[in-house]
């Protein structure tokens, strides 16, 4: 993925049930299943901490309300543009 990452994501553990449908469904594919067991005795799914777009598609694919949370991170401010001089490339024709 080109350019920083536009979102952040948080899964909570104690709400994911390991379906993997979030990680399936992630265009960048930021998300993974850990290799760890929650003590639920599943592999909960996890950022991996770049990449996000902020989407919320997996958000939005999860069957668990509350296991996954979707931030979109402010975006850097964009330059000003040059201030344009009178007489400039638009001036009248004579």
């Amino acid at each position: 993925m080109a350019g920083p990452a536009r979102g952040k994501v948080a899964v909570d553990v104690e709400e994911c049930k390991g379906c993997g449908l979030c990680v399936e469904s992630c265009p960048p594919k930021c998300l993974k299943l850990s290799p760890e067991l929650s003590h639920y005795g599943v592999h909960p799914a996890r950022y991996t901490g770049h990449d996000c777009t902020g989407c919320g598609i997996c958000f939005y694919c999860c069957p668990e309300p509350g296991a996954i949370t979707v931030f979109r991170l402010a975006s850097p401010p964009k330059a000003a543009p040059a201030p344009v001089q009178a007489g400039g490339e638009h001036a009248p024709a004579l």
